[in-house]
């Protein structure tokens, strides 16, 4: 299973990847894995500033949707709009091309409560 060691993560199996006062944000490899194929993705927060912890989006897979929770609280600023026509990127690459959002933080010290990769591989039983 691939879990970058250089992002961060929540238990609600998210990665982050911080740059400046902006946070990149997607599911993990393990999340992808349990959903199955990713038929569509929804963000109809952009431009919002939304809480941590609060609902930015949903993921549906062939058997399920699973509400995505924002990692840290900011500005949307982002959706990656690629997943509107190819939302498999986010089975086939979710660490890259399979990104989702970006966040404009409003409290980058929030992000020390995030995990580490060795702490996700933990919770995931890795």
């Amino acid at each position: 299973m691939n879990i970058p060691s250089e992002l961060k993560y929540t238990k609600d199996h998210e990665w982050v990847k911080i740059e400046g006062d902006i946070a990149t944000v997607g599911i993990t490899d393990f999340a992808q894995g349990e959903l199955g194929d990713i038929v569509y993705v929804e963000v109809e927060t952009v431009d919002e500033t939304l809480d941590k912890e609060e609902v930015f989006g949903t993921v549906e897979a062939v058997k399920t949707v699973s509400d995505l929770f924002l990692p840290l609280s900011g500005e949307i600023v982002e959706f990656n709009e690629a997943l509107e026509d190819e939302p498999e990127k986010v089975n086939s690459d979710p660490y890259g091309e399979g990104w989702m959002v970006r966040i404009k933080l409003s409290d980058p010290s929030e992000a020390d409560e995030l995990l580490s990769d060795e702490d996700y591989k933990a919770l995931i039983g890795g």
